[in-house]
């Protein structure tokens, strides 16, 4: 069946417990170990910026054809994935980012000890260049859709996770930005700690909690 243009950026929620991943720090290739739970609520979350009305969809739609930004014809999404994916794995090598594929959707897990200092909400100048070479990819690929969410651990209050982890989406998307992605291709969310991909009961799990994730979706026919 055909998929819409707005149909398809609503990702479908499945569960991402045997994704290939690549380890940012060895450049092996691993299986992600991501709980079913947090899985379906990450896919559950990628909206990017389309509602399910139709006069929202439509205002989306004509934003997008504003920008420039057409729709990749189904039969080339995968290829076209594929490509982008590549470039990233090449660009991301030794950053400390991961990138991990599923389906039509390209996930890059940006850590908050890569990305940020403790309780900041400034990107580090340090990852700047990281960002740029991501910016560099996606404005390659302008038929992508992106989703920017911020996580947190456990640590500290809900309301308080939850404006940290918005306030750090927004840092990552304003340098994405600075970088010369358009903004109508991105929507920023923080999910706080409600998202978690390891357990909070250890300080390694807290730390892989703590996170700003890309979620790449192509613009579909």
């Amino acid at each position: 069946m055909k998929r819409t243009a707005g149909s398809v950026l609503l990702a479908s929620a499945v569960a991402l417990s045997a994704c290939s991943t690549i380890n940012p720090y060895t450049g092996e290739k691993q299986t992600s170990k991501v709980t079913s739970g947090a899985a379906i609520g990450a896919v559950s979350g990628a909206l990017i910026g389309i509602a399910t009305s139709d006069s929202a969809k439509q205002r989306k739609e004509r934003a997008l054809a504003g920008a420039g930004i057409g729709a990749v014809a189904g039969g080339g999404v995968g290829y076209y994935m594929d490509v982008q994916e590549a470039k990233l794995r090449e660009k991301l090598k030794s950053s400390g980012v991961s990138v991990t594929r599923d389906g039509d959707r390209i996930v890059l897990n940006m850590p908050g000890n890569v990305t940020f200092d403790s309780d900041s909400t400034q990107v580090k100048s340090s990852f700047n260049s990281v960002l740029e070479s991501v910016a560099q990819v996606l404005k390659e690929y302008k038929s992508t859709m992106i989703q920017v969410a911020g996580h947190t651990d456990s640590t500290g209050g809900d309301r308080y996770n939850m404006l940290l982890s918005q306030q750090r989406a927004q840092a990552v998307a304003n340098s994405l930005g600075g970088f010369g992605v358009q903004a109508v291709r991105m929507d920023v969310v923080g999910f706080g700690e409600t998202q978690p991909i390891a357990s909070n009961g250890s300080a390694d799990g807290r730390q892989q909690n703590r996170r700003v994730e890309l979620t790449l979706i192509p613009y579909e026919e």
